[in-house]
C-alpha cells in the first residue's frame, strides 16, 4: 500500500480508475487491528489501487470528505467518489472485503 505524501498526490490518485483511500492514524487502535489483514485484501482486490492517507496530515481533506472516524475507506474512480465505508466503528476483515467487492462493481 502506497502512502499519500502530498495534497497534489491525493488529487492525482483520485483520478485513477479505482483508487481506495484508507484513512488512518498511528494512534488509532482500530487501525492497528485491521492493518495486518489489509495486504491480503489488497491482493484479493487487485483491480483496485490502495493508498494510505494519514488523517493527521490531511485533516482538511478529511473534513471536506466528511471523514470524522477512522479507519475509513473511500473509493474514487476517474475523479468521482463511488463508494464509502466511513464510521468511527471498528471494521472487520469481512466487512472491508464486502465493501471492496461492492466498490469494484461500481
Amino acid at each position: 500500500m502506497k502512502a499519500v505524501q502530498t495534497k497534489e498526490q491525493l488529487n492525482e490518485v483520485k483520478q485513477e480508475d479505482g483508487a481506495v483511500l484508507y484513512f488512518t492514524a498511528g494512534w488509532c487502535p482500530d487501525c492497528v487491528v485491521i492493518e495486518p489483514v489489509l495486504p491480503e485484501l489488497e491482493d484479493k482486490h487487485g483491480d483496485l489501487s490502495f493508498y494510505k492517507v494519514d488523517r493527521d496530515s490531511f485533516i482538511e481533506e478529511c473534513q471536506e470528505n466528511d471523514i470524522f472516524g477512522i479507519p475509513s475507506f473511500l473509493v474514487f474512480k476517474n475523479g468521482k467518489e463511488v463508494h464509502r465505508f466511513v464510521s468511527k466503528d471498528r471494521k472487520t476483515k469481512e466487512e472491508i472485503d464486502q465493501f471492496l467487492t461492492e466498490a469494484a462493481a461500481r
